[in-house]
């Protein structure tokens, strides 16, 4: 009993806090690299790149072969179509566990959008380079639609799980995708070649440290879409807004403004309402013994 509470309940917890740490990491070395002369969109294609390259070897000592008998890929389409409509978060408004997911959900995206709308005065480290207001606003609705995109990504990609729950080959196709899609996006925006060369220095580590934490990442969101689905995965997002801004004022010498502080204990309280939710219902659901809404075999050759 033990043994399942920590796999199924303690250790996404851990694993999604650490990946959102690790990628807050990687957003401010994309700032460090990037401000020392480097293209963004390079930066994005090289980390795809490096992130397939280390999921590729782990697919071969790691094999799984999930595959779906083929007479069910109509029926099994069907009922994926059909659990997209319907929605794969089923919620019971007088249950106390949904409750505490919707208020903590509204309160967590509160509290992201009063970091971004609201500076406040400054509490704490003076940086001599201000973003100016505009483009404080210009970023924050940048988040706000990359935040849904990611959501509807999150949604996609537990209707592929439900198919081929096989992580390590999802995590794969996903960077291979991405790069296959933003290496030619790169050398339309960036078509001068000296600038594809890596100089040795902050941009090989910030190249190097992106890969490795996508393909890190991309296999722990990939784990625990197929666990806890995604409306689990998705509220560590706001999550990271509050930990990037008092990473930036630790690691960059970024000021750290009275908004984010506040908008960081919200979403913090936003945050563990939905935890508490989530886990409310894992429990309700184990001790009723219910089947999941799609049962996938698995054959193994």
């Amino acid at each position: 009993m033990a043994r399942r509470y920590c796999y199924n309940d303690v250790l996404p917890l851990i694993a999604m806090v650490t990946a959102v740490s690790t990628n807050v990491g990687v957003n401010i070395l994309f700032k460090e690299a990037t401000s020392k002369g480097m293209n963004q969109y390079i930066f994005i294609t090289y980390s795809y790149v490096v992130a397939a390259l280390v999921l590729l070897p782990l697919s071969f000592i790691f094999p799984r072969r999930a595959t779906v008998p083929s007479l069910k890929y109509f029926y099994l389409g069907s009922r994926l179509f059909l659990i997209g409509l319907i929605g794969l978060e089923k919620v019971a408004l007088r249950s106390s566990s949904s409750q505490a997911k919707i208020m903590g959900t509204i309160t967590s995206v509160s509290g992201a959008l009063l970091v971004v709308l609201y500076k406040g005065p400054k509490v704490l480290l003076q940086s001599p380079l201000e973003s100016s207001e505009a483009n404080w606003i210009i970023g924050g609705i940048l988040l706000f639609f990359a935040y849904l995109l990611f959501a509807i990504q999150m949604i996609a990609q537990t209707l592929v799980m439900e198919i081929y729950p096989a992580e390590l080959m999802v995590a794969l196709f996903y960077n291979l995708c991405g790069a296959m899609v933003s290496a030619p996006v790169s050398l339309i925006l960036e078509f001068d070649l000296s600038s594809w060369m890596l100089r040795p220095g902050v941009a090989v580590v910030a190249v190097l440290y992106s890969g490795a934490i996508q393909s890190f990442m991309t296999l722990v969101m990939t784990w625990g879409l197929h666990l806890k689905g995604p409306v689990y995965i998705a509220i560590f997002s706001p999550l990271s807004i509050a930990i990037a801004a008092f990473m930036s004022a630790i690691f960059l010498g970024d000021s750290l403004h009275l908004g984010s502080i506040i908008g960081a204990t919200i979403i913090s309280m936003g945050f563990y309402a939905v935890i508490w939710g989530q886990s409310k219902e894992d429990e309700r659901v184990s001790s009723n013994g219910k089947a999941p809404l799609l049962e996938v075999e698995d054959c193994e050759e």
